[in-house]
């Protein structure tokens, strides 16, 4: 015979089946996820844990590693829990008896850990074979009453041993320590709350079963983190609570101290839950040393093993509100998303508070009602021992006669049955009897242990027999629990005055922004230039580039709205504060990272919609001459890609722009010095897509230079600067009106002193100007500096330019600027 293996093509299967892969990848991937689901990563409703979880505390509950035992190696510990229930690799077991060690982590831990388990800086815990660990007293609740049938068992992973399936749990353990965890398509995050009010809410539920959401809030006011902290407004604790999903913000508790006279300090003493603290720290310093916070002196980590303690100094007339704000919306200040999912019969379901507690009580009435089984049945099994040992003392003499003519115990046994009726398990008690117990004190014992016996097998029958009762049992023991473990809530809870927004963080200060020809763009407070005499230099506004050209210097409030037009006709929209504030000698940030700009698109006018009013109109101007103007309200939704504000033809680009109200005159100025003034009216308005209509009649070479809105009673000046520093003031009621697409009139010669003219402005004589050259030099001066003439005039020095720089723009600051010079 032969004995070699047949060859596997010549055995024939059993069954062929004929699958769809799809259909088996979909299978098997669900079986997969339900796996993970059950398996590992989401907690039991009725005790709260995971798998994990589980088989540790019953590792330590086997080896009687308990709160009133020594501590063990956690080594030792992990050992055990891989070896006979959780066969997943010693690192994650030990990840998880740490977390239940960390009183950072867990509301209420329940391993007691002897060693180095970690930090809230994020430290990790020492190796296993370094640290100690034991059942905390609380985790023994979890597992009171596990010998006595009070759940079901299931063999464990290679059928050796027998593992609970859940833990009695003695308290509502999943609401009391939270729990999170990540499986397949789904995920949960349940906070912990404190102990003494879930056990509140729950009674008041077993006494109210159709207590509301709103009911059990009186006494679950919210979550109770292990940090402490504040949660800000009620209504998103109430909307987790009443559909199982919210979104709770979480706030340090911080305090504001005088330190220092004019100096202020914030001391931080509590942050939120599952912050690393160190990483706070690293961050606030890295925003202070990158100028996202400003007015910081001093950052400093003295926290111990009493508590948090960060330390914020700031610096001699810091605003301390601005500063405060800062570090809420960016350090101390998280959302933490509450998911209550749990498995619920094996399945994962997303619960309400109530139902929560719901099948808390009904995991509770169950191991109740099980264990009660159990102790009566122990008492019933005792109180039929003591009946026949009462009963064997009334014969006694008799008893002890057959006992002594029996060849054996068996021969005895029978007799005890036969002769006087005792049933098996009494004649085998009597047997073993010894004759000590036959003394008159041993009877009297007896017959107080028999009545004690009956009392409890009532006791227990009347719990079995009324819900009401079984409820009050588990009342008791709940109530029970509170009085030993309660204390008092660490997380208060605030009003929620209003979400903080960037807005709210950025002071209202007037700021100069600047542009360059390479769109970098910055913004810089006014009061950082002091006013000059005319013909002065400047100071340094902006470090450009050697290829790049300063083109606009533009004044706003902080808080500002601006629509920002470029050469290519498109217009944007940003707030002045998203503009990053820099130093006079920083080159700027960017326009591309701000604005959607396109290649070879350059920012040249920018306007303050604050200006707009009802029937306004945005009237424009382009190098080439042309005049359009649109209705305000057609920029009222401007994409952040921008949209277009007028179309332009080949070459052509936009120049400046203005609000008009339909009555105003137009005055066009050139780079030759040419103006032209006409009523508004004759450019009609149009739409945005428009190019517009002939505004001045170019000759040669010369190209609009800037536009200015006035009115026929306006007493300013038409102020003109040309690039060589040079300008002059001109009563605007000496440019007389014609009519549009004229060739205009002289404003101001330039010839090769002057240069070409590069801004025009209407300014009064209190007026405030800041004037910037290609270069960067920036020159604050009044208005009045300059001289009043007529028109067709060379002018006077206006800015001391040197030789390869010229003037870039020209702004007139608002009235309300502050004229005093800064400190």
């Amino acid at each position: 015979m032969s004995s070699e293996a047949p060859d596997p093509s010549d055995v024939e299967a059993r069954t062929v089946e004929t699958v769809r892969i799809e259909d088996e990848m979909e299978q098997s991937y669900i079986d997969y996820a339900m796996s993970v689901i059950a398996g590992r990563a989401l907690p039991d409703v009725r005790d709260g844990l995971k798998p994990v979880h589980r088989r540790i505390l019953y590792a330590m509950h086997e080896m009687g590693v308990t709160s009133g035992s020594s501590h063990r190696k956690s080594s030792s510990v992990v050992g055990e829990t891989m070896g006979d229930y959780h066969p997943h690799g010693d690192s994650p077991i030990y990840d998880a008896l740490v977390r239940m060690a960390q009183d950072f982590s867990m509301r209420y831990p329940l391993v007691d850990g002897q060693g180095n388990f970690g930090s809230m800086d994020g430290d990790p815990a020492a190796a296993a074979r370094y640290t100690e660990a034991r059942m905390a007293p609380l985790a023994e609740e979890l597992l009171t009453d596990i010998e006595k049938d009070t759940i079901d068992f299931q063999p464990n992973y290679d059928d050796r041993l027998q593992e609970p399936t859940v833990l009695p749990s003695a308290f509502p353990n999943l609401l009391v320590n939270g729990s999170s965890g990540i499986a397949v398509g789904m995920s949960t995050n349940i906070p912990p709350h404190n102990l003494g009010e879930v056990i509140d809410a729950t009674v008041e539920l077993i006494e109210n079963p159709e207590a509301t959401v709103e009911d059990l809030m009186e006494h679950v006011k919210g979550p109770d983190f292990p940090t402490g902290a504040n949660i800000v407004g009620r209504d998103a604790i109430y909307s987790a609570y009443k559909t199982g999903r919210g979104r709770i913000r979480v706030r340090a508790e911080f305090e504001v101290e005088e330190w220092k006279p004019d100096r202020d300090r914030i001391v931080i003493t509590e942050i939120p839950y599952q912050q690393n603290k160190a990483k706070l720290v690293e961050r606030i310093a890295e925003d202070v040393n990158e100028g996202e916070i400003e007015g910081i002196s001093d950052l400093r980590d003295e926290s111990d093993r009493n508590g948090v303690r960060i330390v914020v100094e700031l610096k001699r007339g810091a605003n301390t509100e601005i500063v405060k704000n800062r570090l809420l919306e960016n350090h101390l200040e998280r959302t933490f998303g509450v998911i209550n999912l749990a498995l619920v019969d094996g399945q994962p379901q997303v619960l309400t508070l109530k139902e929560t507690l719901e099948e808390y009580i009904s995991h509770r009435r169950e191991v109740v009602r099980r264990r009660s089984e159990h102790d009566l049945a122990e008492a019933e099994d005792r109180a039929h021992i003591l009946e026949g040992r009462l009963k064997a003392l009334d014969i006694i003499d008799d008893v002890v006669d057959l006992i002594r003519n029996s060849e054996d115990r068996d021969e005895a046994r029978t007799g005890l049955e036969n002769e006087f009726g005792f049933s098996e398990a009494q004649a085998a008690h009597i047997v073993r009897m010894q004759l000590g117990s036959l003394t008159n004190m041993e009877a009297a014992e007896l017959e107080a242990e028999y009545e004690d016996v009956q009392d409890e097998i009532e006791y227990l029958t009347s719990i079995l027999e009324n819900e009401s009762k079984l409820l009050g049992v588990i009342k008791d023991e709940l109530r029970a629990i509170k009085d030993e473990y309660d204390d008092d809530r660490r997380t208060s809870i605030i009003e929620d005055v209003g979400t903080v927004t960037h807005e709210d963080l950025i002071p209202e200060e007037e700021v100069l922004i600047v542009m360059t020809e390479d769109d970098y763009v910055k913004r810089m407070p006014v009061s950082n230039f002091d006013p000059q005499g005319r013909g002065g230099k400047g100071i340094i506004g902006c470090d450009v580039k050697e290829d790049d050209r300063v083109t606009t210097v533009f004044q706003a409030n902080t808080h500002d709205y601006l629509l920002c037009f470029t050469n290519q006709g498109q217009v944007y929209q940003l707030k002045a504060y998203e503009i990053p504030e820099m130093g006079r000698t920083a080159r700027g940030k960017s326009a591309v990272n701000i604005l959607d700009l396109d290649p070879g698109e350059e920012l040249t006018a920018i306007v303050d919609t604050d200006a707009f009013g009802d029937d306004e109109f945005v009237t424009m101007v382009t190098r080439h001459g042309y005049v359009k103007r649109t209705r305000g309200d057609e920029f009222d939704n401007i994409l952040t890609t921008g949209i277009i504000a007028a179309s332009l033809e080949d070459g052509d680009e936009l120049v400046d722009v203005e609000v008009t109200d339909g009555t105003n005159d137009l005055v066009i100025g050139t780079e030759q010095g040419m103006t032209i003034r006409f009523d508004e009216t004759e450019a009609r308005a149009m739409g945005r897509n428009a190019r517009g209509v002939n505004g001045i009649k170019l000759e040669g070479d010369d190209a609009v230079a800037g536009l200015v809105a006035t009115t026929e009673a306006d007493e300013r000046a038409l102020l003109t600067v040309t690039e060589n520093g040079y300008g002059k003031r001109t009563l605007l009621s000496e440019y007389r009106t014609q009519s549009r697409y004229g060739k205009g009139l002289i404003d101001i010669k330039t010839e090769e002193r002057n240069g070409p003219a590069t801004a025009l402005k209407a300014v009064a004589p209190d007026d405030q100007l800041v004037i910037m050259s290609e270069r960067g030099q920036i020159m604050r001066t009044r208005a009045s500096e300059i001289s009043t003439v007529s028109r067709n005039t060379m002018g006077v020095t206006v800015m001391d330019v040197e030789a390869g720089d010229a003037v870039a723009s020209v702004d007139v600051l608002s009235v309300d600027v502050d004229t005093e010079e800064s400190d």
